[in-house]
């Protein structure tokens, strides 16, 4: 199938969708016919890096959320517009987005790099 043809993707019902994010994005919630997640952060700085890595696995994955940004959050919500619903896509982006934007160097895995400094002057994402 090539790049610009369609197929028909299947939308889940509440239930489903209530069930799989317990499953599999325990902290993201549905409401308002969107996934969702509110990413905390230490400030500015920190919310402009996570709305810009939330944009590149957007734009690299062709399904775009719609963001709430402020000072020290990021509200990322998902739905596919095409299909009027929830779908696959907005499972896999969110995966990839809580894996990327929650990954913290150090604290689960062995390896040169050490995540940041636990010093308040160097906070980044407030992590779970």
């Amino acid at each position: 199938m090539g790049w610009r043809e369609k197929k028909s993707e299947r939308v889940y019902d509440e239930a489903e969708i209530t069930e799989r994010l317990a499953r599999e994005l325990p902290h993201w919630t549905f409401k308002d016919g969107w996934i969702r997640r509110t990413y905390k952060t230490s400030g500015w700085k920190s919310t402009l890096m996570v709305v810009n890595t939330v944009g590149h696995l957007a734009e690299a994955a062709w399904h775009h959320p719609d963001l709430n940004v402020s000072y020290a959050f990021v509200t990322v919500k998902l739905v596919n517009h095409a299909a009027k619903g929830i779908t696959d896509k907005d499972f896999e982006l969110a995966r990839k987005i809580e894996e990327v934007v929650m990954w913290q160097p150090g604290r689960d895995e062995a390896g040169a790099l050490e995540g940041t400094p636990d010093d308040p002057r160097f906070k980044y994402v407030k992590y779970d």
